[in-house]
């Protein structure tokens, strides 16, 4: 896993066409994040108070996912409990299969990508679309969310236009609202044949139990409105005691991730369609996914990852993220929010290496709504790289050498400067001089300049 990522971040960091979309496409996105902080009074504070509540909300995580289910339960709906990736897509195949499903229709949600939902349903011989737009482009070109909130943000709209010309015909020209009328005219006949609609969560709702949905396209209205089933599928962390910290947390997320006073749309989901009720599915499952975050909720110095509300400001500010991209990190969650919580859930063996893909500059601590102290968890997580013995041979053994040299001066000045310019170009002129100037040792030492002038 290290292997392919410092691969990928060698080949992608050089690229000028990403690097200018990527920052072409952000800086739309902070323009819009500066002005909108601007409702609340206190920014600051708003966002302890939300840390505050999430905080209660994983310190009793047992409690209040109980109440979520019972209260969920009373209105007809039925709640299934994921140990992991497998067992959570094993459940939707086993829904699919029961009521006869053939099509279903997606909105925008990261946990399906995290179990790889899409390919688990294709196997089963199930269509599979993607009605977020974004979402439907990547799938379209085969692949995986780029980002948390902006699934294609490292394509230009001429991009998207080559993509949209090849699958719909329309012309290689056409504007973002033409290709998006397209786009829709496509979905629609979708929404009206899907027998199932999945949608994730953003929030569930302990005191009502309600599922709640944010989104700007009004899709995943449209994937619940219309198909037979309805299908949620949340992490065990989403979890919020009361509905009355809706209005802290819908404001809080809608600007950290798009920089909008509030989601277009706002949807609270309480069960199947009732039978005063003219719309709505006839069933709707939440399927409640663990998958490795019991694991990072029993380490105390990493378990306020799980705050987490996947806005994605954390990727937007990170220079690391900016420069090598969201593919670059192999893993649904990339940037730093990755580098603190892919560690646990998929183990430090096969994603430690992500701690070390952070400048730890800390811009991710200062825009996280819920103030997550992730360059904290970031560190924690390369102390644990190195307890578990799990970093290169060849890394420790360069460290231990240069640890004895730090602490013996005499070690330093040895070699003349000649000898140091041969060995430094020796051995790091790949990894160094590829994207750096080679250093040139000076001609005396710091101890000979010292003697020379005292």
């Amino acid at each position: 896993m290290l292997n392919d990522f410092l691969k990928a971040s060698n080949a992608i960091a050089f690229d000028k066409k990403h690097r200018q979309t990527l920052r072409f496409n952000i800086a739309q996105y902070e323009n819009k994040f500066a002005a909108m902080q601007s409702q609340f009074t206190d920014v600051e504070k708003a966002r302890h108070i939300a840390k505050n509540l999430k905080w209660d909300a994983i310190e009793q995580l047992d409690r209040y996912l109980l109440d979520f289910e019972r209260n969920f339960k009373q209105r007809g709906g039925q709640v299934l409990w994921a140990v992991d990736a497998e067992e959570a897509c094993k459940f939707v195949q086993q829904i699919a299969a029961y009521y006869n499903v053939e099509r279903v229709v997606k909105s925008k949600s990261m946990v399906t990508e995290e179990i790889n939902l899409n390919s688990a349903l294709e196997r089963s011989g199930i269509t599979v679309l993607e009605t977020d737009l974004g979402e439907y482009i990547a799938q379209l070109n085969g692949e995986a969310p780029y980002h948390v909130t902006a699934p294609i943000l490292q394509k230009s709209k001429e991009d998207v236009a080559k993509t949209l010309h090849k699958t719909l015909g329309t012309p290689l020209q056409a504007t973002p609202q033409e290709m998006t009328n397209a786009v829709r005219v496509h979905h629609r006949y979708e929404y009206l044949e899907a027998d199932m609609g999945i949608t994730g969560a953003n929030f569930l709702l302990a005191d009502t139990g309600s599922v709640v949905v944010t989104e700007n396209e009004g899709n995943a209205r449209l994937c619940t409105a219309f198909p037979r089933i309805h299908v949620a599928i949340a992490g065990i962390e989403k979890v919020l005691p009361s509905a009355k910290q809706l209005q802290l947390f819908l404001p809080l997320l809608a600007t950290h991730s798009t920089g909008q006073r509030i989601s277009v749309y706002n949807t609270l989901y309480n069960g199947p369609r009732l039978p005063s009720e003219i719309d709505g599915p006839e069933a709707m499952f939440v399927i409640l996914l663990d998958n490795g975050r019991s694991k990072l909720l029993a380490d105390t110095k990493a378990r306020e990852a799980l705050y987490c509300i996947r806005c994605g400001a954390c990727q937007n500010m990170c220079p690391v993220y900016r420069t090598v991209g969201g593919h670059t990190f192999g893993n649904t969650y990339a940037g730093p929010i990755g580098a603190a919580i892919a560690p646990h859930l998929e183990g430090m063996k096969q994603q430690g290496h992500l701690a070390d893909a952070s400048s730890l500059c800390g811009r991710c601590n200062e825009v996280c709504p819920v103030a997550i102290d992730l360059h904290g968890v970031i560190l924690h997580n390369r102390q644990q790289v190195t307890d578990e013995n799990l970093r290169p041979a060849a890394e420790t053994q360069f460290w231990k050498y240069w640890q004895d040299a730090m602490l013996r001066r005499w070690l330093m000045n040895l070699a003349p400067a000649p000898i140091k310019d041969w060995g430094f170009n020796r051995f790091f002129a790949e990894s160094w001089g590829k994207s750096h100037e080679m250093p040139e040792f000076p001609k005396q030492t710091f101890s000979e300049l010292w003697k020379q002038n005292h």
